[in-house]
């Protein structure tokens, strides 16, 4: 077969001429442009402008150039040129005058003299007897930093050093929770509860729980932590000092005996700055005050105290030996069928979303045994002591609950329709009250104290029908 042939740069079936190469592009450019070149240089050149003239749109004439002398210094540069006469008449502006809007008159300016030191420059003058009764400026300072000093004093004292504090033998046996709480007084719980748990507390040089027991001659380490100032602690009020003092049923030399007014919490914490044994403790500096036992904020009664660590040990042993016997006055709904029965229900302990602390029965939770007898029958209600074998949390309240016979004016596990009853008839708290606490005392001394009801709870029994009349 015979090969097809075709001219160099032609492809076959194109009918284009062969296109040039890059070389040949490049000097046919250059020698175009050598050409333009030329015939620029042969055209006519444009006069260069003479300063001051315009040099885009049309050229002004030199009879308008003429009328447009250029602007002496201080006229006008841009809309109508003012006249002679009335450049004259507008005096410059004298120092201290208005520049701009309307000038005040002479009569005006010489009414509104310059203003003293120390008056007002704007709104209404005050006269000289209002200016003289006003106080001045730094006596309002002076009495605000006075009043801020008073009622509003730094709550926070510089943070603690490290400390190593050796266990003495009043001190054997004691949780190390409780043992930070005596050391760090006044430090929230929360904040001892975050420096045990992150292991800032060492026993003996190693991490503890809050639960360990310690020993005599061990040495505990505690972290700085931020201590609020003695001088800016809560105190109790007047008042509150005097209710106190003259609630104590016993003092004897190792413990306390106080029967607590409701509403008073047994202890600070969770936005309480002030509970019972804050406010003893500030009533009596010289005794060092341990709580032995808790009660309800809403519950009234007796409430111990330890004056010595070994005491406190020793009551809360008997505690939980069950050798302490606690007492209490209730008021509960309906009429139960015995005049004796005992509840007998675990209870377990939750913590709601908002923070709220509830309990209920719960078979995972603690053994609970509460026992009660009627005292008194009323139309809708009974009048009960109820003795706790157990101290768990709200154990009282929620025992009731769960054998159909909550207390009266209980807002967290009581019945609305009958503490709406009960607030009718002048009840305005929680139906509660610790009466008697006996424990035994060394090898053959009993202990027996009471108190009796309130004048508040015994005012709402008076009110109230007999289930007998």
């Amino acid at each position: 077969m015979r090969k097809r042939t075709r001219s160099p740069g032609v492809r076959s079936g194109d009918q284009h001429p062969p296109r040039a190469t890059g070389r040949e592009s490049r000097r046919a450019l250059a020698a175009e442009t050598r050409s333009a070149g030329t015939a620029h240089d042969k055209a006519p050149k444009r006069p260069k402008h003479a300063p001051g003239t315009r040099t885009h749109g049309p050229q002004p004439s030199n009879q308008t150039r003429a009328v447009h002398p250029k602007a002496a210094p201080g006229t006008r540069t841009h809309g109508p040129q003012l006249s002679n006469s009335k450049r004259a008449v507008r005096p410059k502006p004298a120092p201290g005058t208005r520049t701009h809007g309307p000038q005040p008159s002479n009569q005006t300016r010489a009414v509104s003299p310059k203003a003293a030191p120390g008056t007002r420059t704007h709104g209404p003058q005050l006269s000289n007897q209002a200016r003289a009764e006003r106080p001045k400026h730094a006596d309002h300072g002076s009495a605000y930093q006075e009043r801020t000093s008073q009622t509003r004093p730094d709550p926070i004292a510089a943070p603690t050093a490290v400390r190593i504090v050796d266990v003495d033998s009043e001190r054997a046996g004691q949780r190390l929770d409780n043992f930070l709480m005596t050391q760090l007084k006044g430090v929230p719980k929360s904040l001892i509860y975050r420096v045990l748990r992150t292991g800032q507390v060492r026993v003996n040089g190693g991490r503890a729980k809050p639960e360990t027991r310690l020993v005599g001659g061990d040495q505990v380490r505690i972290p700085p932590v931020r201590l609020p100032d003695k001088e800016t602690l809560a105190a109790p009020s007047e008042n509150l000092a005097d209710l106190l003092a003259s609630r104590i049923v016993a003092d004897e030399r190792e413990f306390l005996v106080l029967n607590k007014p409701s509403g008073l919490a047994s202890h600070g914490g969770s936005g309480i700055s002030l509970g019972a044994i804050e406010a003893l403790r500030a009533l009596r500096p010289g005794d060092t005050l341990e709580l032995v036992h808790r009660l309800d904020r809403d519950t009234s009664g007796l409430l111990a105290f330890a004056k010595k660590h070994s005491a406190l040990r020793k009551l809360q042993a008997l505690i939980r030996d069950g050798r302490v016997g606690k007492r209490y006055l209730a008021l509960i709904k309906g009429s139960p069928a015995k005049e004796r029965f005992d509840v007998d229900a675990p209870l377990l302990k939750n913590q709601l979303q908002g923070g709220e602390r509830m309990v209920e029965v719960d078979d995972e939770g603690k053994p609970s045994l509460s026992r009660f007898r009627v005292l008194e029958r009323f139309d809708n209600a009974t009048l009960v002591e109820v003795e706790i074998v157990t101290g768990r949390t709200h154990q009282i309240r929620v025992h009731a609950l769960h054998a159909g016979h909550p207390l009266a004016g209980d807002d967290k596990y009581g019945d609305a329709d009958f503490n709406r009853a009960m607030k009718a008839k002048g009840l305005r708290r929680l139906f509660l009250h610790a009466h008697q606490l006996r424990f035994s005392w060394g090898e053959q001394e009993e202990k027996l104290y009471s108190a009796p009801l309130d004048g508040d709870l015994r005012a709402v029994l008076e009110t109230l029908t007999s289930a007998q009349d």
